[in-house]
């Protein structure tokens, strides 16, 4: 699938040797030509890394330039050197344009409490910005760099129809596969757009499109230090800010972008042999309606039970009850895979042999929820629970 770049951006990823295995990429870097507004939205989890708090306190702003990210280390718990460090990496990254320090983002992910090694970094962002180019080839190569235990890159793009027969473009990069549980939900995530944006629109925007995204996943429930979503705006294919129809055109692809960016990190959960898409319905508002998905979501009873083709009902009703929302329970109705199993309160008769090999059979399992409180919906993503996710985390380094 070709990936839509926008105008004005340039892309590197190499290895300096923050991985031990030379063969992965641990650095990447992504500049603009131009100042571009920037906005982002940041874990929730007060045990948060340096470069979710150095980020933090620049964005939004209109004059960023540059992004770097490392992986295999997610400087985080690392006191005041890991805050001089943060620091160092932006300083690198904006020298490689020319500009003051604040002009360049920073993100990390990997391993919790171990400082960086700063020389290979600095060696790093060298070599990226020596082979920065413009391609595809090359913003596939940054999205790999961000990756720790994901087991493949996870892009997508869309072009943007506007007024007067203009066009922009957004693409955007995901790395996360575990740790995973919002707010949000071990993520990272850049966004990019030649549209211009002011930086209020801009964080706006964003805030919008994660509600319905990076918020709506999970893998196991837990919120990392590191979460970061990142969106740059540069203006270069139209230069005056989008508002109006074009803004919500715009609004409504970035969301997309989102959402694809999203599903493809549970699609990729540590051990994961099923993704698992929640729809709740019916709900009194949106919170009601959350509150639920993401207790059906983290139920290991029901990850187990999916895990094992198990179509077990019983787990997704009374996880749904325990959410702390009040509802008329005989007003819950499920269906599994678009085969009802629990209609107005009551079972109903199924054949369970055959919703057990829909479920066994595909890699995506569809949950649906109805309630009668009210008209509010919420799509949620999640995985399945397996002996291969506990194995891997049991064995995992921190």
């Amino acid at each position: 699938m070709a990936i839509s770049l926008p105008k004005g951006f340039s892309f590197a990823g190499v290895h300096c040797g923050v991985k031990d295995d030379p063969n992965k990429l641990d650095l990447m870097l992504v500049v603009s030509d131009t100042p571009a507004t920037a906005a982002g939205v940041y874990t929730q989890n007060v045990v948060c890394g340096a470069p979710v708090q150095y980020d933090r306190a620049i964005t939004p702003s209109d004059a960023v330039r540059a992004v770097v990210v490392n992986s295999g280390i997610s400087n985080a718990c690392t006191g005041e050197r890991g805050l001089r460090d943060a620091q160092t990496m932006a300083t690198l990254a904006a020298d490689v344009c020319d500009a003051l320090p604040e002009a360049a983002l920073v993100m990390s992910t990997g391993l919790i409490g171990a400082f960086l090694p700063m020389d290979k970094i600095a060696a790093g962002i060298v070599a990226a910005a020596e082979s920065l180019d413009t391609e595809e080839y090359h913003f596939i190569a940054a999205a790999k760099a961000m990756m720790t235990t994901d087991t493949i890159h996870k892009v997508s793009s869309r072009v943007v129809p506007l007024a007067g027969g203009r066009e922009a473009r957004i693409a955007g990069m995901a790395k996360g596969a575990a740790m995973i549980g919002p707010n949000m939900a071990t993520m990272l995530a850049l966004v990019i757009t030649d549209a211009a944006l002011s930086p209020a629109t801009a964080q706006a925007q964003l805030k919008a499109a994660i509600d319905d995204s990076f918020n709506c996943i999970s893998v196991e429930g837990h919120t990392s230090t590191s979460d970061t979503v990142l969106l740059l705006a540069n203006g270069q294919a139209v230069p005056k800010p989008l508002a109006g129809e074009d803004l919500k055109t715009f609004a409504a692809a970035l969301g997309e972008v989102c959402i694809e960016l999203a599903r493809a990190i549970p699609a990729d959960g540590e051990g994961a042999d099923h993704l698992i898409t929640i729809e709740v319905e019916g709900c009194a508002d949106r919170d009601a309606a959350m509150a639920i998905a993401k207790e059906v979501a983290n139920s290991a009873l029901v990850k187990t039970a999916v895990a094992g083709a198990d179509p077990n009902w019983g787990r997704i009703v009374s996880a749904a009850g325990y959410s702390g929302v009040q509802f008329d329970p005989t007003g819950v109705s499920l269906e599994v895979n678009g085969t009802p199993l629990y209609k107005n309160g009551a079972p109903v008769k199924f054949d369970a042999e055959t919703v057990s090999a829909s479920i066994r059979e595909n890699r995506d399992t569809h949950i649906r929820l109805t309630f009668k409180e009210g008209a509010a919906r919420l799509t949620f993503w999640t995985t399945d629970l397996t002996a291969q996710y506990v194995h891997l985390n049991a064995d995992y380094h921190t």
